[in-house]
């Protein structure tokens, strides 16, 4: 008995009548320069100039020159406690409004809206999405009226005969965080009820049969395969949050005391009301420091998958 030896396998040769990748890449390129230019232009150039701004004594008024002082703003800014106090005010208002306020709101009802009838949905649906979408300024004016002292909420309490007070004053960051809270709901709810339509409904029927409650669900099938969707809300809403500067100005303005002045409006005090440009920017990138050590966390947790 014979055996032939196996044929060796043909060797595949580059072809003589395209040239070799690296030459094309520029062409595939070229395309994308537009963009990139825009980009550096008008995003990385002003991002460029605004950290040089944070490393002078940069002033609105009274200053023939800027300076270079290195690290002393951030130093000043470390030393502040104006500073200090927005930054745990900023912490607040984010974890109160935000990562429980928008984020347990929504996904309440988008699970309510699940076994809502559809009249019911769409005035829920409306309701709140017309709050999402108020300008920020009129949102402001709305819940201004609604804490104040002769306002809706009082008027409620009074009818009630349960004591009233003036909210903005006692209470100024819970009466912003319910504001933002109120305001920004919607879209954590489009966001969870998209997530919650692509669950297999043999999935939930299946543990329903097998005796399992809608705690039980909801804590270990719903909330593990909307996993992914909880920590990109989680994110968004995050980063939207510590920029939130209309609602809370138009309320509050910050006060009374600085007990809801946050990073924004501490900046905008620095760097438009006392005319320091560069310490204003630098608590800026400080700002935006915090915003990126967030999207870091959420990134880490988005990393594995469910």
């Amino acid at each position: 008995m014979t055996t032939t030896a196996p044929h060796p396998r043909p060797t595949k040769t580059p072809d003589a009548g395209h040239p070799a990748r690296g030459p094309r890449m520029p062409v595939r390129i070229l395309p994308l320069t537009p963009a990139m230019v825009l980009l550096l232009l008008f995003l990385a150039g002003p991002i460029a100039y605004c950290v040089y701004i944070a490393f002078t004594d940069l002033q609105l008024t009274g200053q023939a020159q800027e300076s270079f002082v290195g690290f002393d703003n951030f130093t000043r800014a470390f030393g502040d406690e104006a500073f200090l106090n927005a930054v745990w005010l900023t912490l607040v208002f984010t974890v109160l409004s935000s990562l429980i306020g928008q984020n347990t709101l929504g996904l309440a009802l988008a699970a309510l809206m699940q076994h809502a009838s559809k009249p019911v949905r769409t005035l829920t649906g409306g309701i709140v999405v017309t709050a999402w979408v108020l300008p920020e300024v009129v949102a402001g004016f709305l819940l201004y009226a609604f804490f104040r002292r002769e306002g809706t909420l009082n008027a409620i309490l009074d009818w009630l005969h349960l004591p009233s007070q003036n909210w903005l004053f006692t209470l100024p960051i819970l009466a912003v965080s319910f504001a933002n809270v109120w305001r920004g709901t919607a879209f954590s709810m489009l966001v969870y009820s998209a997530a919650l339509n692509e669950i297999p409904k043999e999935i939930t029927e299946a543990a329903e049969v097998d005796g399992a409650g809608g705690w039980r669900r909801m804590w270990h099938i719903t909330l593990p395969m909307i996993r992914r969707s909880i920590g990109t809300n989680l994110m968004l809403n995050t980063l939207q949050t510590l920029s939130v500067f209309g609602l809370i100005w138009v309320m509050t303005r910050g006060g009374p005391g600085g007990r809801s002045q946050t990073l924004p409006l501490f900046m905008y005090e620095q760097a438009f009301q006392n005319s320091l440009i560069g310490y204003g920017t630098a608590v800026a990138l400080l700002l935006l420091l915090v915003g990126s050590l967030f999207s870091l966390i959420y990134l880490r947790l988005l990393r594995t998958e469910v």
